[in-house]
């Protein structure tokens, strides 16, 4: 018997790295999983195999989380297929890189867009199947905490305002039983941010652990906060990163 047996779950950018990772692990801990992506439909298409190679139902659904409508259809139409929703995790994002000086516009209007507005459409489409007891899981960053180096305005600024509206959620959700949580990545191995790419170095000079994590690490803590023993934490984050916030 595992911790989520009965429930369903949709995680957003389920693709690939940590949603692919969270995605498993709930399916593993007994739930039926719906996953979205963008331009990944092999990689989805391993995943939702792995899923139904656990005796779980399991559905990928196209959609860019910056288009509102494609990614309010996708909730629908997860919820439809399993039979009603249980669990949220908003995990689709972008990773924009550029001073100041340098960075787009245009790049820091689509980190908005995926990073945070995404977070509130998928919620607010979420809590019409939301059942009670259902959790709102949120993917942050460390850097939405400490900014540890350049570059990082339009990254940081949106998984810092990922946070205060995670709070406000578990607000409006919590008479309904429904909970709201940030989890808080550290530097972790995906094809985004290896463990050997060419700033792991530096970056691992933070970290009290001396590693980076793995997306199974995180996916853990979501697991955690998805089961029952998530009941009694919202409005909150919690941080796997290794110490590197310490």
């Amino acid at each position: 018997m595992g911790s989520l047996d009965g429930k369903v779950a949709l995680v957003t950018g389920g693709s690939r790295g940590i949603g692919a990772a969270i995605a498993r692990k709930l399916a593993a801990e007994g739930a039926d999983v719906a996953l979205t992506y963008e331009r990944a439909a092999s990689r989805a298409a391993e995943v939702v195999a792995s899923i139904e190679g656990l005796g779980r139902k399991a559905l990928a659904i196209q959609a860019d989380s910056a288009d509102a409508d494609a990614l309010t259809a996708a909730v629908d139409q997860a919820a439809e297929a399993l039979g009603g929703l249980d669990v949220l995790v908003n995990n689709a994002g972008v990773f924009p890189i550029g001073t100041v000086e340098d960075l787009s516009l245009a790049d820091f209007d689509r980190a908005l867009a995926v990073n945070v507005r995404a977070v509130f459409v998928a919620t607010q489409a979420a809590v019409r199947h939301l059942r009670t007891g259902g959790r709102v899981i949120t993917i942050g960053s460390t850097l939405g905490e400490r900014v540890t180096g350049p570059g990082m305005s339009a990254y940081s600024a949106s998984k810092a305002a990922v946070v205060g509206m995670s709070r406000a959620f578990a607000r409006d959700l919590g008479p309904r039983g429904i909970t709201s949580v940030v989890v808080h990545p550290g530097p972790t191995d995906t094809d985004m941010n290896p463990a050997d790419g060419p700033h792991a170095a530096s970056i691992l000079a933070l970290s009290a652990a001396g590693q980076h994590a793995t997306p199974d690490d995180v996916a853990a803590t979501v697991a955690h906060v998805a089961g029952p023993a998530g009941a009694f934490i919202t409005g909150s984050t919690i941080t796997v990163d290794g110490g590197v916030n310490a």
